[in-house]
């Protein structure tokens, strides 16, 4: 019966960002398995890609029996297969696994707008495979020596409440800044592995694209990941806290482009989207207002960056227009 339920706007607007999302990763899994000279890194995508392929069938079914328009999302002609490796040294894995961040932070989004059965359990299987499959990225990772852990600490004999607002300040009329706290920490330290992955994307991107704007905005992004590290590291670096440094993941010197400028842009829109929402998310966590402070300018920089990204692709003609709302 549920499945004779006509699909709602909020979850046919979630199926067309799903697909937009899975159709990327789908041509970008071709790139990596294409150039893979590991075997297990090759089996692991090779196994996401197929498992992710039928449910973008499922999706193109979905649309059909409701009469909607397919999609274009992304084809086989955004990947370009025949041109050098732009990546070595476990990016491919460790790009995989940011983008398992990124589908498991959108299905929770996705499935708290979907009311039709179906649905409901298409994202409960995307949301299962999401996570086993970020478990085997982070596994092989770590058994690469690609992936650092973070710090460790000293583990807490009692518990304490915070009874003074002092907490809160980044410095005294001394110049004293209290260390930061564990919670803390485990935002900073996502943040840096995550620009780290985003960094060299983005040299990538900006190496071998050949339209002079998007060259120049995925530049922009680089400088952009660059500032945001140096920014981090240095808080760490007031609390006597080393920071993390990814051994994973070099740029190669080709300049020939592995994807259409089209989906370099989309991925690069999409990052920008989930590190705004990291970002907001983990405001209210910071207890520091100096911290707070850094993470409200990081939100305006990666918002105005994300939003000049949306007018470019929009000039270019390759930013596919959502469903419209008619009621």
């Amino acid at each position: 019966m549920s499945n004779q339920m006509k699909m709602s706007a909020a979850e046919l607007g979630a199926l067309w960002t799903t697909y937009h999302k899975k159709t990327m990763i789908l041509r970008i899994l071709d790139y990596f398995i294409e150039k893979a000279d590991d075997s297990k890194a090759k089996e692991l995508m090779s196994e996401l890609q197929e498992k992710l392929h039928e449910k973008v069938i499922t999706i193109k079914t979905m649309f059909k029996n409701e009469g909607a328009a397919t999609p274009i999302g992304f084809t086989e002609e955004d990947v370009h297969l025949n041109v050098p490796k732009l990546w070595d040294n476990g990016f491919d894995i460790l790009f995989c696994r940011v983008l398992k961040e990124i589908s498991m932070g959108m299905y929770v989004l996705h499935m708290t707008i979907s009311y039709r059965e179906d649905i409901v359990k298409l994202y409960k299987q995307l949301t299962e495979l999401t996570q086993t499959y970020y478990e085997h990225f982070t596994q092989y990772l770590l058994a690469k020596d690609y992936l650092t852990q973070p710090n460790y600490t000293t583990m807490p004999t009692s518990v304490d409440y915070i009874t003074s607002k002092d907490y809160m300040k980044g410095t005294n009329l001394f110049g004293h800044k209290r260390a930061i706290n564990t919670v803390e920490y485990g935002i900073m330290y996502l943040n840096l592995e995550t620009n780290s992955t985003g960094m060299k994307l983005m040299k990538g991107f900006a190496q071998c694209s050949k339209d002079e704007e998007v060259k120049q905005y995925f530049s922009k992004g680089l400088e952009l990941t660059k500032e945001i590290m140096l920014e981090t590291e240095q808080v760490l670096v007031q609390s006597d806290i080393r920071p993390p440094a990814s051994p994973g993941g070099t740029v190669a010197p080709s300049t020939e482009a592995p994807f259409s400028e089209r989906l370099m842009m989309f991925c690069t829109y999409l990052l920008g989207g989930f590190s705004l929402g990291g970002v907001g998310f983990s405001g209210a966590f910071n207890l520091r207002h100096d911290i707070a402070a850094k993470s409200a300018v990081f939100a305006k920089d990666i918002f105005e960056y994300t939003m000049q990204g949306a007018e470019l692709m929009m000039t270019k003609g390759w930013l596919e227009e959502p469903p419209r709302m008619n009621v």
